[in-house]
């Protein structure tokens, strides 16, 4: 009888830290959302566009690194701006997140967006939004506008021209996040 209750016991102990062990991985799983939106804590809408270099890049989905994505245009004046920062913040943590500047092509000519690009020496590729699409499923109203987007795809942030140290910080807050 006694050999009975301990063996009872073992049973009901294992089955409570099997429910417990499942429980931890349901809230793991759950703290990811499952609904995409050009907002903060949502998935990052997914779109693939052609860069200046004929490869294709993809936003959207888990990825190996986190994402700046940048919405620009050349004839825009803060999108020169930061320009600067951009290529700076780049240089600085190469290797360790990737950066897209998106082009809102439809209100750009093709000759002003490589002079942007040639002139700012931009290091990371740039994306043509040809017909404005992406910029609009993004809700983008005002350029430049910055998509942070982490390793499981999720907009962690979405800001505008930074000062170089803001924009410095919130992008090592990208990288250290898991």
């Amino acid at each position: 009888m006694k050999r009975n209750v301990i063996i009872l016991a073992v049973i009901v102990l294992l089955a409570g830290f099997a429910v417990y062990q499942n429980s931890d991985r349901v809230h793991k799983a759950a703290a990811l959302p499952t609904e995409q939106a050009p907002q903060a804590n949502f998935l990052a809408p997914a779109f693939t566009l052609t860069g200046l270099d004929g490869k294709e890049y993809t936003i959207g989905g888990p990825r190996d690194k986190p994402l700046l994505v940048n919405f620009w245009a050349s004839w825009c004046g803060p999108c020169a701006q930061e320009a600067p920062d951009l290529v700076n913040t780049y240089k600085k943590y190469e290797g360790q997140f990737d950066l897209y500047a998106v082009n809102v092509t439809p209100g750009d000519k093709m000759d002003n967006i490589k002079k942007f690009v040639d002139d700012y020496k931009y290091p990371f590729p740039v994306l043509l939004d040809k017909k404005g699409e992406n910029a609009e499923t993004y809700k983008v109203i005002a350029i430049p506008t910055s998509f942070l987007i982490d390793k499981n795809g999720v907009i962690r942030e979405v800001i505008h021209v930074l000062s170089p140290r803001e924009l410095d910080k919130k992008v090592a807050n990208l990288i250290q996040a898991k």
